[in-house]
């Protein structure tokens, strides 16, 4: 019997690493990774940074060259999109209209930008997701002196403004909260970021978008809710994204509320595990679902699915399920063992010269405790509780040493005035 082929959905940092564990573990069977866009795959953090600024070219994104994906021996499916999944059988359907009838499916699809109404074929109107949405706002912004409008001032506006001022445009950063970032870093954080965005010469305004202006099929201003109008001749939405569910419809099998809902082990039903921006797991630290879009964490849930997902299988073989197919056969070594997925989650973000870095869980505090050692130089550590544990902490403009120490504060529960004072002896020097 030819063994089914495992599929990874998905071809990002996410899809890729699980790709790479499944032959690491030991999977010699098919492996298909799919990906909708045309492109090797690459890494997204650089396109609203190095990228957008001009400092790098697409070829320094890429994650694997060439040589690299042919040495895995994928079925690589590239300009490919999966538009669709029975999980009781674990088929694929793509948009060619075919179908993989698959031992099992890692699901990396991550997530889509959105976007407002009335944007929609809009010249000037950018959002920045992919390669293809940094190049073409990079190409809209040749030059200097555009009037550039950035609506949403989370993490991706924050960093798209530093970049264009850099560049020597006009930047205006619009959100609908009065403090940049403050959903996930906190106010007091969010007011220092907030200080120097101003002093490059950003200007910040509260407002929620009602409509934008054009002229000739070409955005000239945005309107707000305030019945401010901002003149315009480039817009960028980085009002958030969806995760990128849609295509898996409405299996009872699956839940796709916030994601795609797995257990602990990135589960989300027999044979389907899921890695990355989409994925929404019971962290077992924790004790609830939830879902990060940031870099690290897509690798290292890539793997961890990719282990589970093969102890899964090397399971099913033993007991001889419907879907075994002689897995010994397609397999070399001991297969791994199944473990929760538990990471301490990390993030950072890099605006003029202030580089963030966060561990752990910053959004949905129930208390943060801020110390600014240096307003001018804007450093800064801030510690984030809930339910009388310290979650997550996050460092603004300290030396590698400090942020490492930072980082055991918060691997573990930790009582809150625990945690405190390890914060301060820890920021007590350097």
């Amino acid at each position: 019997m030819t063994a089914r082929p495992l599929a990874v959905v998905g071809a990002s940092a996410a899809g890729l690493a699980a790709a790479e564990a499944l032959r690491r573990l030991g999977w010699r069977g098919p492996l298909t990774l799919i990906g909708d866009e045309p492109h090797l795959p690459y890494d997204r953090p650089p396109l609203s940074k190095q990228l957008l600024h001009g400092a790098w070219e697409p070829e320094r994104l890429l994650l694997r060259s060439k040589d690299q994906l042919a040495a895995l021996e994928l079925d690589l499916r590239l300009g490919t999109r999966a538009t669709g999944l029975d999980a009781a059988t674990r088929t694929l359907t793509l948009d060619n209209g075919e179908t993989l009838s698959c031992a099992g499916v890692i699901i990396a699809t991550g997530v889509a930008a959105r976007t407002l109404p009335g944007a929609e074929g809009l010249t000037g109107v950018h959002t920045l997701r992919t390669l293809d949405d940094a190049l073409a706002l990079r190409a809209r912004l040749t030059g200097t002196g555009h009037r550039l409008v950035i609506v949403g001032n989370g993490v991706l506006g924050c960093e798209a403004a530093a970049v264009a001022r850099e560049l020597g445009h006009d930047v205006t950063l619009v959100g609908v909260e009065p403090i940049p970032m403050a959903a996930a870093v906190g106010t007091e954080i969010g007011e220092l970021l907030a200080e120097e965005h101003r002093a490059h010469g950003v200007t910040l305004h509260t407002a929620a978008v009602a409509g934008f202006d054009a002229s000739g099929g070409a955005v000239t201003g945005v309107r707000l809710a305030d019945r401010t109008r901002l003149p315009a001749d480039t817009v960028l939405l980085a009002i958030g994204s969806t995760p990128a569910v849609g295509w898996l419809g409405d299996d009872p099998a699956l839940d796709t509320s916030d994601g795609l809902r797995c257990d602990a082990y990135c589960a989300a039903a027999p044979g389907i595990y899921a890695a990355g921006d989409v994925a929404r797991w019971e962290h077992p630290v924790h004790g609830r679902p939830v879902r990060f879009e940031h870099r690290m964490n897509a690798s290292e849930q890539g793997i961890a699915a990719a282990r589970n997902l093969l102890a899964e299988l090397a399971a099913e073989d033993a007991g001889k399920s419907a879907f075994a197919d002689a897995f010994e056969d397609v397999f070399e070594g001991a297969p791994p063992e199944r473990r929760p997925f538990a990471p301490v989650p990390y993030f950072w973000s890099d605006q003029y010269a202030v580089k963030l870095q966060a561990y752990g869980l910053t959004t949905g505090a129930d208390r943060i405790a801020t110390t600014v050692l240096d307003r001018a130089g804007r450093r800064a550590v801030a510690l984030y509780g809930r339910d009388g544990q310290a979650v997550g902490v996050l460092a603004a403009g300290l030396p590698p040493r400090q942020v490492r120490g930072l980082r055991a504060v918060i691997a573990a529960p930790v009582p809150w005035e625990e945690a405190r004072e390890r914060v301060r002896a820890a920021t007590a020097t350097g």
